[in-house]
């Protein structure tokens, strides 16, 4: 029999320092405390401290994990770390991760480019190396720090994104029904340019010109080395693509809307979240919404979810989980969690 993947333990890690409503009302004119809250859905964000980067943020949620004995760091045969704010642009940063978490040296170690999906797509790869018999055991982490991208004159950008990190420990169960999966994917490229950071790669190497700050003319201001994100198209593409995906996924796993237990999407922010459940006719109840003391955490945002509703008692053993991420690329994924 063919081994089969399995959540077996998720643990986070959320930096100290804290990004309030009521600061943003104070220091950046941002209005009503309550009012940012009711529209984001978001109360306080963490953000990293300026020499604390993603590996930071990462090796503290896999050590937290790790210490819990679900799994000894010498029995961890592969790393996944999904970032799209990596320490470095070479080495990479799953490297430094392996060394610092003190993983053996022929644990295989890889960085995952990929956002608001990104978690969806490392589990993909995730369940590939066990299915594969590559590895018995993989620890995937997630780290972003995304507030590093944002400009402090930002006023749509800095209400929004938090930095986080989590880990979560796969592996090879001996069962004839799978725990994850399947999976739906897509990947449409023509929406790079509306969540973007456009300086700082190999096409637009940082000068000058790069770091001049403009207005949007609504009052956001960035350089070519900040997040830019066109908040319409994003939501339009968010609205046109999720649905459909969450149909295939359901014909895909021979279900209805009814039977499954409970949806986790990206937490990107209240107000699209909530238009999205009412497209999809998804009772509250079984739709999570869970940001108000994290914020917008991209790859994160879904395991910090995750782990929040099972430490809440919100999702059971037995339970079919779907999780859903979209955003950045453009690129979505959703897939089906049995939990053990």
């Amino acid at each position: 029999m063919p081994a089969n993947a399995a959540i077996k333990a998720i643990a986070s890690h959320l930096p100290a320092g804290k990004l309030t409503n009521e600061q943003l009302a104070r220091d950046y004119g941002q209005g009503d405390p309550d009012d940012i809250l009711a529209k984001t859905g978001i109360a306080v964000r963490n953000i990293a401290a300026p020499d604390e980067c993603a590996s930071d943020l990462g090796v503290a949620a896999a050590n937290q994990l790790l210490s819990r004995g679900t799994c000894k760091r010498e029995d961890i045969d592969f790393l996944l770390l999904c970032t799209q704010t990596a320490d470095y642009f070479l080495p990479t940063t799953a490297c430094v991760m392996q060394s610092r978490l003190g993983l053996r040296t022929d644990c295989g170690a890889v960085d995952v480019n990929q956002g608001c999906s990104g978690y969806i797509y490392s589990l993909a790869l995730a369940k590939g190396l066990i299915g594969s018999g590559l590895a018995k055991n993989v620890l995937l982490v997630t780290a972003d720090t995304y507030s590093k991208l944002v400009n402090a004159q930002d006023r749509t950008n800095r209400t929004l994104f938090g930095d986080g990190a989590t880990a979560t420990l796969l592996s090879a169960v001996q069962s004839e029904n799978e725990a994850i999966g399947p999976f739906v994917f897509g990947t449409d490229g023509r929406g790079e340019k509306d969540l973007i950071v456009p300086a700082g790669g190999m096409r637009w190497r940082i000068d000058e010109a790069a770091l001049v700050e403009k207005d949007d003319g609504s009052g956001n201001w960035r350089s070519a080395c900040n997040l830019h994100m066109n908040g319409g198209a994003v939501f339009n593409f968010t609205l046109r693509t999720v649905p459909p995906a969450v149909d295939r996924l359901l014909e895909k796993c021979g279900l209805t809307l009814n039977d499954v237990d409970y949806f986790i999407p990206h937490q990107a922010n209240k107000f699209m979240l909530e238009r999205l459940r009412a497209k999809m006719k998804i009772p509250a109840e079984k739709f999570a919404i869970d940001m108000e003391m994290s914020g917008n955490t991209a790859s994160s945002s879904i395991p910090l979810a995750l782990e929040n509703a099972l430490k809440r008692g919100r999702i059971q053993s037995g339970d079919k989980v779907a999780l859903i991420g979209f955003g950045v690329g453009y690129s979505w994924g959703a897939t089906m969690v049995r939990i053990g």
